[in-house]
């Protein structure tokens, strides 16, 4: 099984979708009016891939959430590029996130929005 739900988020609606292809059928067969995204930047890791991408699919009474973690210069999972800063420091750029999630879902109506800004 792909998605999971852990004991504590039963009650929340927060289910984890492990890859790409499977969050990406959930939107396609949803068609929700929004997808959020959060960059995070992870300090702790040792290989210096700090970035993260968390998507969030709000769909019915459950929140479908995909994380997608660098290797090397890209996103494991989505293949969005990484951008370097000028301290040598990987980055993902918010416009990266949204021109990838509308090649890929090809939805004029899909709101696309980052989480900080809802």
């Amino acid at each position: 099984m792909v998605a999971m739900q852990s004991e504590d988020n039963i009650d929340k609606g927060v289910v984890r979708v492990r890859s790409w292809d499977e969050f990406k059928r959930l939107v396609e067969s949803s068609r929700p009016e929004a997808i959020v995204y959060n960059i995070e930047q992870n300090g702790l890791s040792p290989k210096r891939e700090l970035t993260n991408l968390r998507l969030i699919l709000p769909a019915g009474s459950a929140y479908y959430v995909f994380l997608d973690f660098a290797e090397g210069e890209r996103l494991k999972e989505t293949g969005i590029q990484l951008r370097r800063d000028n301290n040598g420091n990987f980055f993902l750029e918010e416009e990266d996130v949204v021109n990838f999630l509308r090649r890929q879902f090809k939805r004029d109506d899909l709101l696309i929005c980052s989480y900080w800004t809802i």
